[in-house]
C-alpha cells in the first residue's frame, strides 16, 4: 500500500468522523430543546431607584426566571409595587424585593425609611462641614462640636469634643430659605438618623456652637469615649534655654565686694601704721 492511498484513507476518515459528531450534537440540542423549563415571571427594574423615590409602572419591567432560582420576597405583578416609596438603592434590571421598599399605603419619601423608634433630624451644613461632598445617603459620620463651655472664659477654654458617634446619613441635598433680607437663597442640608436622645444632643450641639461632621469607613463601627480638646493643649509652652556648665558655675561665682572705705600708709621713722577713713 503506497503513500498516497493511506492519506487518501485518513481523510476520509476524518470527514466520516465530523459528520456523525455533527449529526450527534444537533440530535442532543434537538432534545434539549424540547425540555420544557418551566419560568416565572417577576418584576425587577426598567431603571435605577434611589432611596425615596415613588415607584412607578414606568421604573418596572417582567423578567422570566427558574423557579428554583428566585430569592424570597419577589412580586410577580407591577400592581403590588405601584406607589410604594423605596427604602434601599434598586439598580437597572435588579429583582425588586420586599426588604428594599416601603410597606402598603406607607407612601414614598424620608418617613418610609425611619425605623420604628428613630427620628430624622436636618441639619444645614457647607461644603467643608459636609465633608466636601461625601456625606451621600448611607454613609456614617461623628458629630463634633466646637463651643465654649463657660460663656464668660477665654479663648483658652474653647472647646472641641464629640457630641454623636456613628450616625447614619439619611439624605443629602439642597433646601430653598429666606435670607435676613428675604431673599431665597438655596442652603445644604444633612439628614440624620437618630435616636430621640441623640436628636435632642444635637440640636442642643447646634445652637450652642459650631458642629462639624467627620467621615467614618463603614467597616468602623466603634463607639469608644472620646476626650475633649482645648484651645490652649494646641499650643505648646516656650522651651526652656539650657545654659551651659561653664557659664552657669561663671554666674554662681559672686563678686568680690568692693570696698566702703580709704586706708592711708603713715611711715613714721621705722614705723608703718596703716589709717582707715
Amino acid at each position: 500500500m503506497n503513500r498516497n492511498r493511506l492519506i487518501l484513507i485518513g481523510v476520509l476518515a476524518l470527514v466520516v468522523a465530523g459528520v456523525i459528531s455533527l449529526r450527534i450534537s444537533s440530535s442532543i440540542k434537538s432534545r434539549l430543546a424540547k425540555v420544557d423549563v418551566p419560568k416565572t415571571q417577576v418584576v425587577a427594574a426598567q431603571r435605577d431607584l434611589g432611596i425615596g423615590a415613588q415607584i412607578t409602572e414606568a421604573d418596572l419591567k417582567m423578567v422570566s426566571m427558574p423557579p428554583e432560582s428566585l430569592p424570597s420576597g419577589v412580586f410577580k405583578t407591577p400592581q403590588e409595587i405601584v406607589g410604594r416609596g423605596v427604602v434601599q438603592p434598586i439598580f437597572q434590571n435588579e429583582l425588586v424585593l420586599a426588604t428594599k421598599i416601603s410597606g402598603l399605603n406607607t407612601g414614598a419619601g424620608l418617613p418610609p425609611i425611619i425605623p420604628p423608634g428613630m427620628r430624622a433630624l436636618s441639619v444645614r451644613v457647607n461644603e467643608v462641614i459636609a465633608v466636601a461632598g461625601f456625606t451621600i445617603p448611607g454613609t456614617r459620620v461623628d458629630v463634633l462640636l466646637t463651643g465654649n463651655p463657660t460663656k464668660d472664659g477665654g479663648p483658652d477654654t474653647v472647646t472641641t469634643t464629640t457630641v454623636l458617634q456613628n450616625v447614619q446619613v439619611l439624605a443629602a441635598g439642597q433646601k430653598l430659605q429666606r435670607d435676613a433680607e428675604g431673599k431665597p437663597e438655596n442652603i445644604a442640608v444633612i439628614t440624620l438618623l437618630l435616636s430621640p436622645e441623640d436628636a435632642q444632643k444635637l440640636t442642643l450641639a447646634s445652637n450652642e456652637g459650631k458642629i462639624q461632621l467627620t467621615l467614618r469607613n463603614p467597616l468602623d463601627v466603634a463607639t469608644d469615649p472620646r476626650p475633649s480638646v482645648q484651645n490652649a493643649s494646641l499650643y505648646m509652652p516656650p522651651a526652656a534655654v539650657k545654659v551651659p556648665a561653664k557659664i552657669r558655675r561663671q554666674v554662681a561665682a559672686a563678686p568680690k565686694p568692693v570696698p566702703t572705705f580709704y586706708a592711708v600708709e603713715v611711715i613714721k621713722g621705722d614705723k608703718r601704721d596703716t589709717a582707715k577713713f
